[in-house]
C-alpha cells in the first residue's frame, strides 16, 4: 500500500525537527521576525485556517503546545497508551456536576481532538442558530445556516465525507462525496432493529471516515480504534490532511510548544504570542493573531493576560472570557442480549437518529437531541460503568457480560449558562500559568431533556430484544466560553470570530459557539474556520491587514 501524502508530510516534519527544534527556536530570533498570522492550536479548526491562509501566501506560524503525532508510530490498538492524545495537564473542577477532562473532551497534539474523534460529521440544523428566536431559550447566533452553507460543502468535499444516499434531517440531505459504509456493525444493527420496531427512522451517519481510497488514503477496514487514533489514516484529522497542506505551501508549525501570553502594544492591539519550549520562553511576533486552543485553554489564556486597558484579562471588556462553557449530555444505556453482539467490532458509530433534534413543547423541554448506536471499548466501559455507580465485584460481574451488551449513546443540547464557566485557581503549572477551574451544573431543562433521551434509548433496545442493564451518566463535546455575538457588552467576538476589544485577534473554535447545538460539532468547528479565513483574507485584500 502505498504511504498517505498526508504521512510523507508527517514524517518529513518530524525528520527536520526531530532533536531540532530547540536550536531551531534560537536560529529563528523570534523577537525580530514578525510574520502575517500566528495561529494558537492546531486542531480542527487550526489545521483549516492554517491550510487557507497558508495556501494564499501569507507567513503563516501554528503554536502547538503538544506533539506532532506521526500515526505509523504513534498510533496504538491499545485504550490506555492513547489517552495522551487527550489533554492530560491538571485541570481543576467544580459545580453540581463537575466534568471529566481529559480524552473525551480535548485533544492534544497536531491533530488536535481530530485524531481521536468518532468521525461523525454532522452539520448543525438551521434552527440551532436562532434559539431565542424561535424556542425563547439560549441566545441567537451572529450568523445563519446559510453563512456556513457553502463552507460546509467545501469542508465535505475536502474530507471525503462517507454518507447515506439520503439524510433524513435538517437542511441538507446528501448526496455526500463517497458513499456510506457498507458493513454496519452488530450493535448498529441492533439499535436499527429496535428503531424499526418503534417506527423510528435510522440511518448510517455521515463520516469523516473513508469508504473508498482517497488521495493515497485507504478505505476503513473496521479496525474500531478511531477514538485512539487512526493508524491506517483512513479516518480523516487536521494531522494527515490540512496541516501537511498546510506546511507544504510553507507554514510552520512549532510543536511542544505551550503559549503563556498574548502580547498587546501601547496601542492595545496583539503584537506577539508568548510560548514556552523546554523551559525558555520564545517570542513569535505577528500582525493577526488566532486563537484555536479549545474551550478551557483560551479563556484561561486569555484571563491571565491582564495589563492596562485589560485589568480583567484580554478582550474581557464584556466579562464574559470563560463564561457560558457548555457541553453536550452524552448518558449511556447499556442492554444485554441472548446473542453476542461485541462492542469493539467496527467503527464505534454507524446508525444514528435524529428524530428527536427539534423542538416538541408536548416533551415539556426545548430543544433536542441526537442518539447514535455506539460502541465501546473495555476501558470505557469500565469506565463508564464505575461513572453510574460499580465498583468491586458488582463491577466484575458487569464486565463478563461485555460481549453481549449493546450501547445507544445521546448528544444532547446543554443550554448556555453564564455560570458554567472557566476560571482560574492560585495554583500555578510548570510553566508558571494559573490552572484553569471549570464550573459546571446541569440546569432543570437538561436533566428533563437528559431524561427523554434516555427513556428512548432504553426503548429502542428493549424494542430490539435487550434488557436494559445500566445507565452511564456522561458528558462529551466541550464548547462556549468565548461567545460570538454582535453585541460587544454581551460576547468577546464578532460573527467573524474577531475580538471586540482588539482587532488583530481573532478566536476561533468551539469557544465561540453561542449555543451547543443537538449533535456532533466538529464539523460545524470547521466550517466556521473555513468561513473565518475567508473573512480574513477577504480585509487583508483590502490592505486592511494589520486591522483584520
Amino acid at each position: 500500500m502505498a504511504p498517505s501524502p498526508g504521512g510523507e508530510a508527517i514524517r518529513r516534519h518530524c525528520d527536520h525537527y526531530s532533536g531540532h527544534l530547540f536550536d531551531h527556536l534560537d536560529h529563528r530570533k523570534f523577537g525580530d521576525d514578525e510574520v502575517d498570522v500566528c495561529i494558537v492550536g492546531a486542531g480542527a479548526a487550526g489545521g483549516v485556517l492554517a491550510q487557507r491562509l497558508a495556501a494564499a501566501r501569507l507567513r503563516v506560524v501554528v503554536v502547538e503546545a503538544g506533539p506532532f503525532w506521526d500515526p505509523a508510530t504513534d498510533f496504538v490498538s491499545d485504550e490506555l497508551a492513547t489517552q495522551r492524545l487527550g489533554w492530560q495537564d491538571t485541570r481543576l473542577v467544580a459545580g453540581r456536576d463537575p466534568l471529566k477532562l481529559g480524552h473525551n473532551t480535548c485533544g492534544r497534539g497536531v491533530g488536535g481532538g481530530t485524531t481521536h474523534f468518532t468521525g461523525v460529521f454532522l452539520r448543525f440544523h438551521a434552527s440551532d442558530f436562532r434559539t431565542r428566536s424561535l424556542d425563547g431559550v439560549g441566545v441567537d447566533w451572529p450568523l445563519t445556516y446559510q453563512d456556513l452553507e457553502l463552507h460546509y460543502r467545501q469542508i465535505e468535499h475536502e474530507v471525503a465525507v462517507s454518507g447515506p444516499l439520503r439524510f433524513p434531517w435538517g437542511e441538507y440531505h446528501g448526496p455526500y462525496p463517497y458513499p456510506a459504509r457498507s458493513a454496519v456493525s452488530p450493535n448498529a444493527q441492533v439499535f436499527q432493529r429496535g428503531c424499526a420496531a418503534l417506527g423510528i427512522e435510522s440511518c448510517v451517519p455521515p463520516l469523516a471516515i473513508l469508504s473508498a481510497p482517497h488521495a493515497g488514503r485507504p478505505p476503513c477496514i473496521n479496525r474500531g480504534f478511531c477514538n485512539q487514533g487512526c493508524k491506517p489514516n483512513s479516518k480523516f484529522s487536521t494531522l494527515i490532511q490540512h496541516i501537511p497542506q498546510a506546511i507544504a505551501d510553507g507554514a510552520e508549525v512549532l510543536s511542544d510548544c505551550m503559549a503563556t501570553q498574548v502580547e498587546v502594544g501601547r496601542d492595545g492591539a496583539a503584537r506577539a504570542v508568548l510560548f514556552d519550549h523546554e523551559g525558555r520562553e520564545h517570542r513569535q511576533r505577528a500582525r493577526v493573531v488566532i486563537l484555536c486552543g479549545f474551550v478551557v485553554e483560551t479563556p484561561r489564556l486569555l484571563l491571565q493576560c491582564t495589563g492596562p486597558g485589560h485589568e480583567d484579562g484580554l478582550a474581557n471588556s464584556s466579562g464574559m472570557v470563560g463564561r457560558g462553557v457548555m457541553v453536550h449530555s452524552s448518558h449511556d444505556v447499556y442492554a444485554a442480549f441472548a446473542d453476542e453482539v461485541r462492542l469493539y467490532k467496527g467503527t464505534p458509530v454507524l446508525a444514528t437518529t435524529q428524530a428527536y433534534y427539534g423542538t416538541d413543547p408536548s416533551r415539556g423541554f426545548a430543544r433536542g437531541y441526537t442518539l447514535h448506536a455506539h460502541g465501546a471499548r473495555p476501558v470505557e466501559l469500565v469506565s463508564g460503568l464505575c461513572g453510574a455507580g460499580l465498583w468491586g465485584l458488582e463491577l466484575r460481574e458487569a464486565m463478563r457480560e461485555y460481549n453481549y451488551l449493546a450501547r445507544v449513546t445521546m448528544i444532547g443540547e446543554v443550554l448556555p449558562d453564564q455560570d458554567n464557566r472557566v476560571r482560574l485557581a492560585d495554583e500555578r503549572d510548570a510553566h508558571g500559568m494559573r490552572r484553569a477551574v471549570v464550573d459546571f451544573s446541569l440546569g432543570e431543562h437538561d436533566q428533563r431533556l437528559i431524561a427523554h433521551a434516555v427513556g428512548r434509548a432504553r426503548a429502542i433496545l428493549e424494542a430490539a430484544g435487550g434488557t436494559v442493564r445500566h445507565v452511564a451518566p456522561d458528558t462529551a463535546h466541550l464548547l462556549g466560553g468565548c461567545r460570538m455575538g454582535d453585541d460587544a457588552a454581551t460576547s468577546v467576538v464578532d460573527g467573524d470570530c474577531r475580538c471586540h476589544d482588539v482587532p488583530n485577534l481573532y478566536i476561533c473554535s468551539g469557544a465561540v459557539f453561542p449555543t451547543s447545538g443537538g449533535g456532533n460539532p466538529t464539523e460545524t468547528i470547521m466550517a466556521l474556520a473555513a468561513r473565518t479565513a475567508a473573512r480574513l483574507l477577504e480585509r487583508a485584500r483590502r490592505r486592511e491587514l494589520t486591522a483584520v
